[in-house]
Parts: C-alpha cells; structure tokens; sequence
C-alpha cells in the first residue's frame, strides 16, 4: 500500500522503516533535509515539498501526519488545498480528541477523511511495534489496515488471554478502532494519563527505597525538624539496581517501564545525567479535564501530573509562601536538608 508520511522525528522515521520493511510504499517528507537521506536509502522515496509529496502519491491518498500536536494545524492549512476529494489525512501523534472532531468535520465539508490514531511505542516501536488506538469512518480505517497491521507488533507480541473468543477482533494484533472520529486519541488521551500514573509509583516507590537508610544517620534534634519515629527500623542500605532486576522476575509489578527503569538502573544508579524535571505533552491535562467534565474520580492520575508540574520548579513559588507563613507566625527558620 501507499502512503505519505509527513514528520520523520523519532516516531515517523522508525514507522517509515516498519512500513517498508512489510513492502509498503512510503513517500516521505521533512523540513529537514537530513533525517530523509537515511530512509531513501532504506527505499522510501523523499520529496522537497508537501506539493511534490502530494502528486508523487495516487488517489485516493493516504498521508500520515507525525507531527507534535501544536504543529497539526498549520500542516493542513497547507496540505489540505493540495488534496482531492476522497484523499485521507491520517493524524498519528498526540492531538487532542476535540481537535480531532473538529478537523474531521472541517475536512468532509471538502470531501475529504480523516482517522486519529494513538500511537504508542516510542523509540523502541521499530522492533517491537506499535499499539495502535484508532479513530474514524468504518470503510476508511478498513481500507488502512494494511498499514496498522504492518506497524502493530502482532499477535505473538503477547499470550492470548484466557478466555477471550479467538477472532473477537484486532485488538490481539496490537491495533484497534476504538470508534468514530476523536476516539482513537480519546483512548491514547487516557493511556497516557495511567502512564503518568504508573511512572510515579515506580519513582516514589524507588525513592522510598532509597531513603530507607535513614536511622544510620545522625538526626538534629530542634524545633524544626520532625523526629525519626524508630531510627532502627530503618538501617537499610538497599540496591535498587538488583531489586529492580528482582522485580523484572514473577512479580506482580513487573512490566515494560520496569524492564526500561532497571536498563536505568543498571548504567547508572545515581541517574546523574538526570535533573529530574519531568515534562508533560498535554495528555495527562486533558486525562484530568475529563474526570473533571464527566465526574469521575482520578485522584493518582491527578497527583501524578501535579507531581509533574512540581518537578519543573512550578512549586517553588508555593514552597517559599509555606516557609514565609512558618516564620511569620512561629519565627521557624528554613533549614537545608541532607540528601
């Protein structure tokens, strides 16, 4: 099958080689020059201008859109006059679902069709695939699917579920359409939401972990510090780049980020090459936003963004308003904490 991709970053480059390693016909295009030369000679064919990308492609189209979700909109501005009546324009990164509703009525008033398609796998979906969460038209998502099977990782990427009818659906393939226009993303919206989740509980729980050697040192005792309850208790010098490794093995805790956090671990125990200022794309906002709009509770997807946020210095303001109240209403003067 044919196909434009458009954004070769870390995501659309390695989908572009998926693809033509499964003998897809991939035309490309990228602002830069650079990270097109490797996939022509993979056997992709590369163009100067999304006009060019356009006629090197025949219709009806498909072009997969890969950029950051604050780009989507610009894109089209562009691509869309390009395109004829039928064509389909495939958004495969981060938008928000609401976008997506929005566009797709935008692009039928011109006849033209639009699929959201949450894309999970990262830097490491070349080899293991892509879980693919897909929104849109049933006759067009049909008539991609030659493409979401090549990129998903496939049914040996996991054992059948007890219990589950075989032949039920795609979803044992790695690939889904979850629903109409917005649904894909709405999934992918949530998906990343309970990664925030579960990234934190790893995070705090190590750090637990970590700390839990604070009876083997020496504890000031004034009125400003909260006095270690049993100092005995907690004489452990634990090392987490084995108990992750332990985890890894018949734990009910293990997964995927465990396995990626031990690899972690294991160069580098002290992530010295880490400040810890943790980003966020949008999603888990919009995960948030939701429970919020439909009234249901999300409390460890709230405090994992939060969290987030935290990270990045956006506390710091909130932190000093706490220690100037401590002060003004009981002189207590701020203190340095060991590590």
């Amino acid at each position: 099958m044919q196909l434009g991709m458009i954004g070769l970053g870390r995501m659309g480059s390695n989908m572009t080689r998926r693809l033509l390693r499964a003998g897809h016909e991939c035309v490309v295009h990228d602002r830069q020059p650079e990270v097109v030369e490797p996939l022509v000679a993979q056997g992709a064919l590369a163009t100067a201008s999304l006009e060019q990308q356009v006629h090197a492609l025949a219709p009806p189209r498909a072009l997969w859109v890969m950029v950051p979700a604050g780009a989507v909109d610009s894109v089209l501005q562009r691509l869309v006059p390009l395109l004829e009546p039928g064509d389909i324009v495939i958004d495969g990164g981060n938008s928000f679902y609401r976008d997506d509703i929005r566009r797709a009525t935008a692009l039928a008033s011109v006849g033209l069709h639009h699929v959201d398609v949450g894309t999970s796998g990262g830097v490491h979906g070349l080899e293991r695939g892509y879980c693919l969460m897909v929104g849109g038209e049933d006759a067009i998502v049909q008539h991609l699917q030659p493409l979401f099977e090549a990129l998903a990782p496939g049914r040996e990427a996991a054992a059948p579920t007890p219990g589950r009818p075989a032949g039920r659906g795609s979803a044992d393939q790695g690939w889904l359409h979850c629903g109409p226009h917005g649904a894909g993303h709405f999934v992918k919206m949530v998906h990343n939401g309970i990664e925030y989740g579960l990234m934190a509980a790893y995070a705090e729980g190590l750090n637990l972990l970590r700390h839990a050697d604070a009876g083997l040192g020496d504890h000031a005792i004034d009125a400003e510090t909260a006095p270690l309850g049993d100092p005995a208790m907690y004489r452990y010098r634990l090392d987490l780049v084995e108990i992750t490794e332990l985890w890894r093995r018949g734990s009910v805790i293990g997964s995927w980020l465990l396995d990626l956090t031990a690899e972690a671990l294991a160069r580098d125990a002290t992530l010295e090459s880490f400040e810890g200022r943790v980003s966020d794309s949008g999603e888990g906002r919009w995960t948030v936003q939701a429970a919020v709009d439909v009234g249901v509770s999300a409390p460890v997807l709230s405090a994992a963004l939060f969290a987030r946020f935290d990270s990045r210095g956006h506390g710091d303001y909130a932190n000093r308003v706490l220690s100037a109240m401590r002060y003004a209403f009981g002189g207590h003067l701020e203190k340095a904490d060991r590590d």
